[in-house]
C-alpha cells in the first residue's frame, strides 16, 4: 500500500520547536519532489519546504531561516525541524510526494498558543 505517515504535531507555546516526520512507502520517495505544505482554517493550502531538486530546497517566506527541511533517505523520510514557532504556524501540516503520481499524508496538527 502506497502510503505517506506523518507524526510529531501538537501543541507548543510561541517560541517553541516541534520536529515533524513523515515515512514515505519506497515507491514514493525521491531525493526531489517530497515535502511539507500546511492549511490553516479558512485558508488555502499552502507551500511551507520542498525539496525541488536533489539540494535545492524551496521555503515559504514565512518560515525561512526558522524550519528546516531533511530526508533520510535510508528509512524514506522526510522531516521538517520547526523552530521560534509563532501562533500564525497553528495549521494541519501535510506530507506530499509527487514521485510516480500526487500523494498526501493525513496530516499533522500544529497548534501553537500559549
Amino acid at each position: 500500500q502506497v502510503q505517506l505517515v506523518e507524526s510529531g504535531g501538537g501543541l507548543v507555546q510561541p517560541g517553541g520547536s516541534l520536529r515533524l516526520s513523515c515515512a514515505a512507502s519506497a515507491s514514493i520517495f525521491g531525493i526531489f519532489g517530497m515535502g511539507w505544505y500546511r492549511q490553516a482554517p479558512g485558508k488555502k493550502r499552502e507551500l511551507v519546504a520542498y525539496f525541488a531538486s536533489g539540494d535545492t530546497v524551496n521555503y515559504a517566506n514565512s518560515v525561512e531561516g526558522r524550519f528546516t527541511i531533511s530526508r533520510d533517505n535510508a528509512e524514506h523520510t522526510i522531516h521538517l525541524q520547526m523552530n521560534d514557532l509563532k501562533p500564525e504556524d497553528t495549521a494541519v501540516y501535510y506530507c506530499y510526494s509527487g514521485v510516480g503520481g500526487v500523494f498526501w499524508g493525513q496530516g499533522t496538527q500544529v497548534t501553537v498558543s500559549s
